[in-house]
């Protein structure tokens, strides 16, 4: 069941509003929220006192349902880290994570299932279908690293490190103009944006986002300057926004209408640089890197 909240629901509990919708009791509703098997705009509630917004997409997965998805053997996969609960990839920009609309296939999921088959598993006990063993994501025109679970227990693990900010998570981003501080803190939430539902932005009623960055470099010629972004959340478009709304959109992010400044890139200048966490089941501190690809460096290049 996939529904959108109206405005009459507006502030309800989650888990009172899948009730009515479903007919489900209140104890099986929260049984599957248990599960992660609801989610509200692509992130699974774990809380059913959760309240929701006018306009959030609304998401219960019956448990068992098949995935339909296809495994893809083409799907190139750079793995940077696999041990037997969680692998690491460095996503190339282009490659779009898991299935949705006008992506029915060759995505980084399917490719994914080819080279681990048990994720069909992971996303059917954990009610994450479309998406099985994916615990962030990175937007198609962001390149960089990206962890997924092996297991419903790494999962659901990882899931928990993020909700509880342990995931460290570093960008590299090139924005428009020189910024003015050395470094500092964007504390702004971000929702829909009330003009375009494909974007973000920031929004008084918005989810709760924080963006750290830190100056880099400084170019002169076109006036840019390449920083260090680090999420204390993890919301869509979230680096992207924030910069945006602080006068310093990343570079060829089009969507959000910042010129590339002639570097003929294709794609926002931003990069998943590195990835630390807990390993889901020994513990052990995870620290892994990944260097700028090819068109990011040599755009760098010719500013330098």
């Amino acid at each position: 069941m996939v529904e959108v909240v109206p405005p009459a629901l507006a502030d309800e509990r989650v888990d009172r509003v899948v009730a009515m919708m479903t007919g489900l009791s209140r104890r099986r509703v929260v049984e599957l929220i248990d599960r992660h098997l609801v989610e509200v705009d692509g992130t699974p509630v774990t809380k059913p006192s959760q309240r929701l917004a006018a306009g959030s997409v609304l998401r219960v997965v019956p448990p068992g349902e098949p995935s339909g998805l296809d495994p893809d053997p083409a799907v190139t996969l750079n793995v940077v880290h696999e041990d037997d609960d969680v692998v690491v990839v460095d996503k190339p920009a282009g490659l779009v994570v898991h299935p949705g609309a006008g992506n029915e296939s060759g995505t980084l999921v399917h490719g994914l299932l080819a080279r681990y088959p048990e994720l069909e598993d992971v996303g059917r006990e954990v009610g994450q279908l479309d998406r099985p063993g994916i615990v962030h994501r990175l937007d198609r025109g962001t390149s960089g690293l990206l962890m997924v679970a092996r297991t419903v227990q790494a999962y659901r693990e990882l899931v928990a490190q993020l909700a509880d900010r342990r995931v460290s998570r570093v960008y590299r981003a090139l924005v428009v103009g020189s910024v003015q501080a050395e470094s500092g803190l964007v504390d702004a939430p971000l929702g829909r944006s009330p003009s375009d539902p494909t974007r973000r932005a920031v929004v008084v009623d918005g989810k709760v986002a924080r963006t750290r960055y830190r100056v880099l470099r400084r170019f002169h010629e076109p006036e840019s300057t390449e920083v260090e972004c680090r999420l204390e959340t993890g919301r869509t478009h979230q680096i992207r926004v924030h910069m945006a709304a602080i006068g310093h959109p990343v570079v060829a992010d089009s969507r959000y209408r910042a010129p590339d400044l002639g570097l003929g890139l294709s794609r926002p200048f931003l990069h998943a640089a590195e990835l630390g966490f807990e390993h889901p089941r020994t513990g052990r501190h995870l620290e892994l890197r990944s260097v700028l690809p090819v068109d990011l460096a040599t755009a760098l290049d010719r500013l330098a």
